[in-house]
């Protein structure tokens, strides 16, 4: 289980080794994504706050990256955290996930992207409830529920 010690490590000294790659062109993304997906994933945007239904529903099943249709986060680690953004507590494979260290604001925090095809997803903090004690805080276009 990952907790934020790990995810730190990761962003500093490097990711896991994906199992695989997904790479398009600029041109192959857009004609797939929709605007505000395109925007978020292949430009390192945010969607606003609560702009999504996908906060409120906690109903089996998984979540995937919308850009490669990578299994990223299974409902079982979601929760509500008031934020939003849909919120879970560990990726479903640490190698799905890539951690890079964001320092574009004025507090450091760890920006997130897909490991198999680097769409932004969103950001990890320390303050997810026990066990891990993180909270991914995800873009809900970024993700699609399968």
């Amino acid at each position: 289980m990952l907790n934020w010690n790990s995810v730190l490590e990761l962003s500093k000294s490097g990711n896991h080794k994906p199992p695989l790659r997904v790479e398009k062109t600029e041109l192959e993304w857009k004609s797939q994504l929709s605007e505000e997906a395109y925007y978020v994933t292949r430009n390192q945007g945010t969607e606003r706050p609560h702009s999504s239904d996908m906060c409120t529903i906690f109903e089996a099943g998984k979540y995937a990256c919308v850009c490669c249709k990578t299994e990223l986060f299974d409902a079982t680690e979601k929760f509500d955290s008031g934020t939003g953004w849909p919120s879970f507590t560990q990726p479903i494979d640490p190698t799905h996930v890539a951690y890079h260290l964001d320092e574009s604001l004025s507090r450091a925090r760890v920006e997130t992207t897909c490991n198999i095809c680097d769409a932004h997803l969103g950001h990890v903090f320390p303050d997810g409830p026990e066990p891990s004690g993180l909270r991914y805080c995800i873009n809900a276009v970024a993700l699609e529920k399968i």
